[in-house]
């Protein structure tokens, strides 16, 4: 005696048709609002990255050119503090690509991906993981100087 296979109905949709659909669940954004709190929040932080480069520069000496580095590193490590502390997050939710340009941004995400994936150990977990997003980075900005030098290069011969 053969079972009969109860066949659940066909709720086929078109590609158009659940577009529509997800359109009307689809919270709106404020563009205006976004770019100002993106502004002024990556603004900011570039104020920020400004007064630590005038201390050092005050308190320690350093010219403008020998301060950047310690100024940077004093950036990212202010920022993955905040990560650790589950600050930046509720300012990157808050300002958008306004704290995910400047190099915060991307100590941010690194730091994240290593407290993800801890739990996994410190070598395939935390190393592994967060250097998954910074090889493309660097792999991306080797590539874009690699281009520049070159069409600084043509410049030169032409001029």
């Amino acid at each position: 005696m053969a079972t009969k296979v109860k066949q659940r109905p066909s709720f086929e949709m078109s590609q158009a048709l659940y577009q529509q659909q997800a359109n009307k669940f689809k919270p709106k954004r404020n563009v205006l609002l976004n770019s100002i709190r993106a502004f002024w929040v990556g603004g900011a932080i570039c104020l920020l990255g400004q007064a630590i480069q005038n201390f050092y520069i005050s308190v320690f000496h350093f010219t403008e050119k020998t301060a950047g580095n310690p100024t940077v590193a004093t950036l990212i490590f202010i920022s993955v503090l905040l990560t650790g502390l589950g600050i930046y997050d509720n300012i990157g939710q808050y300002a958008g690509a306004g704290s995910a340009v400047p190099v915060t941004g991307f100590a941010n995400s690194i730091a994240s991906a290593a407290i993800e994936h801890k739990s996994e150990g410190y070598v395939l977990g935390v190393g592994g993981n967060m250097f998954k997003l910074a090889g493309s980075v660097i792999v991306f900005g080797v590539v874009a100087a690699f281009v520049a030098a070159i069409i600084k290069v043509i410049y030169k011969m032409v001029t």
